[in-house]
């Protein structure tokens, strides 16, 4: 299957009402038509309202695949999810967390990007969707999207193609990374790959390292 980018989506942070108190998301993205350049940290026309969460070098683009648009529809069929309706920058064909390793580099139009960790959900997600049961089986389903980070700055638009230029030799992928943090907590074997992996941010080595201690 080809690697492909089905939807390209931006939205600047907004005040939402969630549960009686207002509150600034940047969660709400919208698909765009023609190219978007894609920077360091973000894209044309997109925004985080949390910084330490969303965005920077890790964070800068969030990439969902547009397959799990269809378990989620049938586990929730009374919402309504157009493309975008995670919080996603790309909606994407043929990239998912089990197949992509970390350290993932991909030419997509003229940026190219690379492969980081899956996006960690947070309360904003129920507040996107209505829906508080959300958070808890986003994580537990491994669907969670892929961080990318952005290696050279380019135009991107729907439609286009990934390329894959470069793969870590490894073999640790973006659904390692959920399985041992939200499941199988004690595969020491893996907790102690991902510790020592110099394609994750310093904060997951971190993580890893401090579980890693806890089980000795």
């Amino acid at each position: 299957m080809s690697m492909r980018l089905i939807s390209l989506n931006v939205g600047l942070p907004r005040k939402v009402t969630w549960k009686g108190r207002t509150v600034l998301t940047g969660i709400v993205k919208e698909p765009v038509i023609g190219r978007v350049q894609v920077h360091r940290h973000n894209l044309d026309g997109d925004g985080q309202a949390d910084r330490s969460v969303h965005g920077g070098p890790y964070k800068a683009v969030y990439l969902y695949p547009s397959e799990h648009y269809t378990a989620w529809r049938q586990e929730f069929p009374d919402l309504e999810l157009p493309w975008g309706a995670f919080g996603e920058n790309f909606t994407t064909e043929g990239l998912v967390e089990i197949a992509m390793h970390i350290g993932d580099k991909l030419r997509i139009g003229t940026a190219v990007v690379r492969v980081t960790e899956p996006r960690m959900p947070c309360y904003k997600l129920g507040l996107r969707l209505g829906r508080d049961d959300l958070l808890e089986r986003f994580l537990a389903s491994g669907r969670t999207g892929i961080y990318l980070a952005v290696e050279k700055e380019g135009e991107v638009g729907a439609g286009d193609t990934f390329t894959l230029l470069n793969r870590p030799g490894h073999g640790m992928t973006i659904a390692d990374i959920t399985r041992v943090f939200a499941i199988e907590k004690n595969d020491v074997d893996t907790l102690r790959r991902l510790a020592m992996l110099p394609e994750l941010s310093d904060s997951w080595r971190e993580y890893f390292r401090k579980q890693l201690h806890k089980r000795r």
